[in-house]
């Protein structure tokens, strides 16, 4: 008993319709796999899920971008302005100029030498010399600020061990006065310890027996 045929609409559960969907993609791009293969076809195909991701499959031996091209020329349908052309030749020469760069950089690290000209190695041999010239002229000049930074952090040592020498000195002096001022007090209330009580008593007022 053959499988009945499914209406086609839109299904609302969203489980069921995310399930149909990943089911339908694979099958999709199962066929497109499969007619490129059998036929020496170049397919294409660009899918977008509901919730806005990217699915693509496109033949091993060719590119989307060529693809769309080829539609555009044969369609005679503008699938991209002038503004889209500008940004696709600079994109092209993004790619060139990071592919030069990529090059010069592999002559610089001793790598595919044998295909340059005696010019070509010249001009490479010019660059790794100012390339140390300025190494060095960098070097020297953070030697000399290394330098004159030891030198500034020496004269702030300095001035702050004076200034630390100047305190203790100011100090000792201070606990000498206290020390000699503590000796003399002491040294007064033994004399006056020693003297007879006689001397050490001198009444203020005139003897009042006499007027007696």
């Amino acid at each position: 008993m053959g499988r009945g045929k499914i209406e086609i609409k839109r299904i609302e559960n969203s489980t069921n319709r995310q399930v149909t969907f990943s089911k339908r993609r694979a099958g999709l791009v199962k066929k497109a796999r499969e007619i490129g293969v059998l036929c020496d076809a170049e397919v294409g195909v660009v899918i977008f899920s509901s919730g806005g991701k990217l699915y693509d499959y496109c033949s091993p031996r060719t590119s989307l971008s060529r693809i769309l091209e080829k539609y555009q020329t044969n369609s005679g349908k503008i699938l991209w302005g002038e503004k889209h052309k500008n940004l696709s030749a600079e994109i092209d020469r993004v790619k060139k100029e990071n592919d030069n760069m990529q090059i010069q950089l592999r002559h610089l690290k001793g790598e595919d030498l044998n295909s340059l000209q005696p010019r070509e190695l010249i001009a490479i041999e010019e660059g790794l010399q100012n390339g140390q010239t300025n190494m060095r002229e960098k070097q020297m000049d953070y030697r000399r600020m290394h330098k004159t930074n030891g030198k500034m952090l020496e004269d702030e040592h300095k001035i702050l061990t004076f200034r630390m020498h100047q305190q203790a000195v100011d100090l000792s002096g201070g606990m000498r006065e206290l020390e000699t001022g503590y000796h003399q007090v002491q040294h007064d209330r033994d004399f006056i310890s020693q003297m007879p009580f006689t001397f050490r008593v001198q009444p203020n007022h005139p003897n009042l027996q006499e007027d007696e």
